[in-house]
């Protein structure tokens, strides 16, 4: 029998932190993706948050198992897409259905917010998250070009 997940939205509409407990159990998962952040998580994130984004996590128990990040973006490409910064299951939970669990959540949530789609980007190097991705039925329609400024 799979795991059920409890997703749990740390943010509200509004960006401000509804949850504060869950967002500190989240630090050491969101980590493991970006483990550049600031000593100050909290602060950072509440400034990210401020900035449009919001987090949800996946839950088993009181413990996180999975973090989004995301964000609505309205563009003249896409229209409006549910952007996902950062999306990450616990390395010693994955392949549980966290991945998958998160990012219904997430479908559902561009659904209710009139999305027209939802995308992400991930970095080249992680090609088991790639395999992932075109599993729950993502595509790669373009290539994102970037050039670091400072």
């Amino acid at each position: 029998m799979a795991p059920e997940f409890l997703v749990i939205d740390v943010t509200g509409d509004d960006g401000s932190v509804v949850e504060p407990a869950w967002l500190g159990r989240a630090e050491p998962v969101h980590r493991q993706l970006r483990p550049g952040l600031p000593a100050d998580y909290a602060a950072r994130l509440r400034s990210v948050f401020a900035n449009g984004a919001c987090m949800s996590v996946a839950t088993e128990g009181t413990a996180v198992r999975g973090v989004a990040l995301w964000r609505v973006i309205e563009n003249t490409w896409e229209g409006r897409r549910l952007y996902v910064d950062d999306l990450v299951t616990d390395q010693a939970h994955r392949s549980r259905g966290v991945g998958r669990t998160l990012l219904q959540h997430l479908e559902r949530h561009a659904r209710k917010l009139k999305c027209d789609v939802l995308a992400l980007d991930s970095g080249t190097q992680r090609t088991d998250a790639h395999r992932f991705y075109f599993r729950e039925g993502l595509v790669i329609p373009a290539f994102s070009f970037r050039k670091t400024l400072k």
